[in-house]
């Protein structure tokens, strides 16, 4: 069973993901979702690097929500400091100790970072105990490192390692 659904779970986000990039929920177009869905993972098996395991689905979907508002306060906030007064800013490199080891967890919280405006995921150390992230306009570094490991890190920690 495994063989002929690789993952599960990647299955339908993919296909939700076809829906919305056509913005269509026609039958064929669920239908070409749904193939596509089961037909990527399917043929990318052999370059995922280790199996997923999801241990609190519902942390993980915390976790989304808690991102996603993150990404429209931020938009507003960095809105209002290029439009107000860009000469005020305070750009900072921060580092941010690591907690997680997930390769996934990991990849998900570097990307969260980016995708978050007015921080950006510089620089992973090698030995994965440390990101060196940038952000815009940040007074209090240990304020920034507070925030990303209790809103992000943590949540990626239940979800995806066993605690």
């Amino acid at each position: 069973m495994r063989q002929l659904l690789p993952h599960p779970l990647l299955t339908p986000i993919l296909a939700g993901i076809w829906l919305l990039l056509n913005n269509s929920i026609a039958p064929g177009q669920i239908v070409l979702g749904l193939i596509l869905g089961w037909l990527i993972p399917l043929l990318s098996i052999h370059f995922w690097p280790e199996k997923v395991y999801i241990y609190r689905p519902l942390t993980l979907l915390r976790y989304i929500m808690v991102l996603l508002v993150d990404i429209v306060v931020a938009n507003l906030i960095v809105a209002r400091l290029i439009l107000g007064n860009p000469d005020r800013l305070k750009p900072a490199f921060v580092k941010v100790p690591l907690d997680i080891t997930s390769d996934l967890a990991i990849s998900l919280l570097v990307s969260s970072i980016t995708l978050t405006p007015g921080t950006l995921s510089a620089r992973l150390s090698l030995d994965r105990k440390y990101l060196l992230v940038h952000a815009l306009n940040e007074a209090d570094p240990d304020a920034l490192v507070a925030t990303i490991k209790y809103r992000y890190e943590r949540l990626l920690k239940e979800a995806f390692e066993k605690c």
